[in-house]
């Protein structure tokens, strides 16, 4: 009977111990920094220019400025874009009337939309990724029909996505354009700012061929040279170059720059100052679940880099991953289609989380000059509450994951080394996924008087599952105590989407209401700060991550 119970007692133990996750080991080493804390992350865009200037677009403006130690810039579609038969503004679809011809095929400027969107980033410090694009009506090759229309079943590649029907009359509406902002801005801050010529032009987005978008480049470039020799122009922002086609396309665009032939001045070689290309993973349903898919984007990323890597003379060219996402559409949301469902909750701060630091992996990796990557989110107008499209804020509440960008914020200095028991390298997330445990790992900073470590416990699945106990440990520390912030976002903090779900998810938000979901929006401690010992240069911090978390361990002294 004895003998019995004993077994008993020790299948019992075995269990309990079985089921007992053990703590994952996460270790900082604050006297060994692997690089700089580039903050490539503060860059944002957006299809929909005329939310720049509503009330919410300001307001989330400010708010990406104010977290960002760095001028934030900027990357908006149609900025070129004529209204068109388009009764006005909708999803991934935005005009200024910055170009018209009178009777008689005289151009006809007018910068008044363009200078309120770009008058509305410079008075918060902002800069323009300024984007050349897209076809006005009447400078279009193809003008009728000209407006899309955002539906299913729309027509969406239509007159704006056409080569110019007169390449002089393009390039002197970009040298106008760029001669009105020197005048308006002053030499010095246009300088700054960056140049593309249009979006994609690998796909819908340029109905015209490859040669044409060349010359349309060439034209482009050559007017923004003339008005401004000391803009900075590149591109050509094509889409995913995992695939051959995309990844053709970018290589053959930089051949042309580099040793064809200039349509607008005849010579040998076009100006191309940095690379644009896009990265985008892909999410699916799979049994009746999101399930992520972080690899194919950071093949994207890898495979641009060994595109760019391929031609020594742009070696240390600066790289702009001008759209940086989970997936490839902001305006569809999640009642056009479920997979975007994760983009309200959490899943989509850990994805970031863990995604970004693999770029900056990469970029160590293959030792090239990330300039930005644009993180192609922003806010949407006159959509129900929490909609779920690809946004950071919704009706000026800000949602989840541009948390995750206030704790990039809070980050600076040197990247620091970081060893992790559960964590991923790049190369296995690009092989297989992040699907046979979670990811659970960190990235680490160290500025003058601070320490930053982000952990993130992340899965490519969309279900429910355990937290994470983590065990962190910082060595190199010159102090002997640290003030320790802890800010977290989960289910129960930093999160705005929670707390309108337990108010009964209403489309109609009393004052309130609206003051306590603007709070829950922000990012949020998980205590008050406390006082830590440290002991022959280290400290040691435990505890519980949630599945889909990210934290933010602050040190200070």
């Amino acid at each position: 009977m004895k003998r019995n119970l004993f077994l008993c007692f020790l299948l019992l133990s075995f269990r309990v111990a079985f089921g007992q996750q053990a703590p994952v080991s996460i270790r900082v080493d604050a006297a060994k920094p692997v690089g700089d804390m580039k903050p490539f992350w503060a860059f944002f865009g957006y299809d929909e220019p005329n939310n720049t200037t509503r009330k919410d677009g300001q307001k989330l403006l400010t708010e990406l400025q104010q977290l960002s130690p760095v001028p934030v810039y900027v990357r908006a579609h149609n900025l070129l874009t004529s209204k068109g038969e388009s009764p006005g503004p909708d999803l991934k679809w935005g005009f200024t009337d910055a170009y018209k011809e009178d009777a008689s095929g005289k151009p006809i400027y007018n910068w008044v939309t363009v200078d309120s969107i770009v008058d509305t980033y410079i008075k918060r410090g902002m800069k323009p990724l300024m984007e050349i694009g897209f076809m006005p009506k009447d400078l279009s090759s193809k003008p009728e029909p000209y407006a899309h229309t955002w539906s299913k079943n729309g027509t969406i590649w239509t007159g704006w996505t056409y080569p110019p029907k007169d390449y002089d009359k393009w390039r002197e509406l970009v040298y106008q354009w760029a001669k009105h902002s020197v005048d308006r801005y002053g030499k010095k801050e246009v300088a700054s700012w960056l140049w593309e010529v249009w979006n994609e032009p690998d796909i819908g987005y340029w109905s015209g061929t490859f040669d044409e978008y060349c010359k349309t480049y060439d034209f482009a470039a050559d007017g923004l040279k003339r008005a401004c020799p000391e803009c900075t122009i590149g591109g050509p922002h094509t889409t995913s170059p995992r695939s051959d086609k995309a990844y053709s396309y970018l290589t053959r665009f930089i051949e042309h720059c580099l040793r064809g032939q200039n349509y607008a001045t005849g010579k040998i070689g076009t100006p191309l100052q940095y690379i644009g290309f896009h990265a985008k993973g892909n999410p699916e349903i799979v049994d009746g679940h999101i399930r992520m898919n972080m690899g194919v984007q950071l093949k994207d990323v890898q495979r641009a880099f060994e595109a760019v890597n391929s031609f020594p003379e742009l070696k240390n060219i600066p790289i702009i991953i001008g759209e940086c996402d989970p997936e490839g559409c902001a305006a569809c949301s999640a009642t056009r289609d479920p997979k975007y469902g994760y983009r309200n909750g959490t899943m989509y701060s850990s994805y970031t989380a863990s995604s970004y630091a693999r770029i900056y992996e990469l970029m160590d990796q293959y030792k090239v000059n990330l300039r930005g990557a644009v993180s192609w989110s922003f806010e949407f107008e006159d959509q129900p509450w929490f909609a779920g499209f690809r946004d950071l804020a919704t009706h000026g509440v800000d949602k989840p994951v541009l948390n995750v960008f206030r704790m990039f914020g809070k980050m600076n200095g040197q990247r620091l080394s970081v060893q992790t028991s559960k964590g991923l390298m790049a190369a296995n997330i690009i092989a297989n996924g992040v699907r046979a445990e979670n990811d659970v790992s960190a990235i680490a900073s160290k500025g003058k008087n601070s320490v930053c470590v982000m952990v993130w416990n992340y899965h490519d699945d969309n279900v429910p599952g355990p937290a994470a106990p983590v065990e962190l440990t910082v060595n190199g520390l010159g102090k002997n105590k640290v003030q320790v912030h802890h800010y977290r976002i989960d289910d129960a903090h930093s999160n705005s989407f929670e707390a309108w779900k337990a108010m009964g998810s209403p489309q109609q938000v009393s004052t309130d209401q609206y003051k306590a979901l603007e709070k829950a929006g922000q990012l949020q401690e998980m205590a008050p700060p406390t006082s830590k010992a440290v002991a022959n240069g280290t400290t040691k911090l435990t505890f519980d991550l949630p599945r889909q978390g990210v934290s933010l361990v602050q040190l200070t002294w």
